[in-house]
Order: C-alpha cells, then sequence, then structure tokens
C-alpha cells in the first residue's frame, strides 16, 4: 500500500463518517417525526446486537461427517445461553452497555462450567 493510498482511504473514511453524523442535523424537522423511523429508532438496537452476536457463533465446524468436538460443542452452546441471557437482559432493562457485560461475563462463566463439570 502506498502512502497515497492510505492518505485518500483515510480522507473517505472520514467524509462518510462526517456525512452520517451531519444527515440528522440538516434533514428537515418534519421529516425526521414519521412513526415508521420512531419505530426504527427504537427497534434498531437490539436488531444489531442479535445480528453481531449471531455472526460470532462458532458453528463452523459444525460437520454431519465428521460430528462436533466436545470443545466446539461448549462453545457454542455457552454462545447460545449467552445469547439467550443477553436477549432477556436487554428485554428487561433496555440498557445497551448492561446487556453487554453480561454476555460477556455468561459466555466466560458457561465455559468455566462446561470445562469443569462437562
Amino acid at each position: 500500500m502506498t502512502s497515497s493510498y492510505l492518505i485518500v482511504a483515510t480522507l473517505a473514511m472520514a467524509a462518510v463518517t462526517f456525512i452520517t453524523r451531519a444527515i440528522p442535523a440538516l434533514i428537515p424537522q418534519k421529516l425526521l417525526d414519521k412513526p415508521w423511523l420512531h419505530r426504527l429508532n427504537e427497534s434498531l438496537p437490539l436488531s444489531v446486537l442479535v445480528l453481531l452476536i449471531l455472526t460470532s457463533l462458532a458453528y463452523q465446524e459444525l460437520s454431519f461427517t465428521t460430528g462436533l468436538t466436545d470443545a466446539a460443542l461448549h462453545l457454542l452452546l455457552a454462545q447460545i445461553g449467552a445469547l439467550l441471557l443477553v436477549l432477556f437482559v436487554y428485554h428487561m432493562s433496555r440498557q445497551l452497555l448492561v446487556s453487554m457485560v453480561v454476555g460477556i461475563a455468561a459466555i466466560n462463566g458457561l465455559l468455566w462450567l462446561f470445562s469443569h463439570f462437562l
């Protein structure tokens, strides 16, 4: 990579970041008061959280011919358990940071339980 490429890429990322942050200030308030935008604003954090977690599940080692190793099964079960707990905590509290902390603690706790008791 050349230095000019890195400079252009950095400027492009800065422009995209600036534009996405400036758009709400540039759009008239009349257009922002639509009911569907309010519903989208309420449901978007949970949707993004679910997508991030689902894409990180370790199901790549799932194979019908070779089976699933114990470690991979424990990891998958811990991730699914943590996902369910995160969804429950977010649904009850509507606090994204609390849900993330609970998810990290849950996955580590479940992995520890599976490694010591199963």
